[in-house]
């Protein structure tokens, strides 16, 4: 018997769609800052700037999307893979990123600064829904 306080380990079968619940409400919260940053954007300046505003936005939806999922996949796996997949996805990403910023940056196009932006922005805005959703959202979920 356990000690009083003290919660029995909850089997994985139990909730298993824990590690992704999420998901969902950073996604919807990030299409709406999508539209949002490319209207901002087409309005001061131009198309180009709503492309790269919005494109911004995607590239920072699609970067922590494929953590979550991944990592997600290695903790269902195997909880000791968290670590050396996150830092090995955390290191590809990055070195991606930097390439493709510097290959953008290189051909001079006028949406580098809205895309910088966009990321900028997608970032806050993920964090932001995601650390509401912890504690506004999962922290209060009914257990049992």
């Amino acid at each position: 018997m356990a000690e009083s306080g003290v919660r029995a380990p909850v089997a994985a079968d139990d909730d298993r769609g824990w590690r992704l619940r999420h998901l969902p409400v950073l996604l919807a919260a990030s299409a709406v800052l999508g539209a949002v940053a490319a209207l901002v954007g087409g309005m001061t300046g131009g198309g180009v700037a709503a492309v790269g505003a919005a494109a911004g936005v995607a590239v920072t939806v699609l970067s922590y999307t494929l953590t979550t999922v991944v990592l997600a996949w290695a903790d269902a796996i195997n909880p000791q893979l968290v670590l050396p997949l996150g830092l090995g996805l955390y290191a590809a990403k990055f070195t991606l990123l930097g390439v493709v910023m510097v290959a953008v940056a290189s051909t001079g196009w006028d949406g580098l600064v809205p895309l910088c932006v966009g990321i900028a922005a997608g970032v806050a805005v993920w964090t932001g829904v995601h650390i509401w959703w912890l504690t506004r959202v999962y922290s209060h979920r009914s257990v049992d």
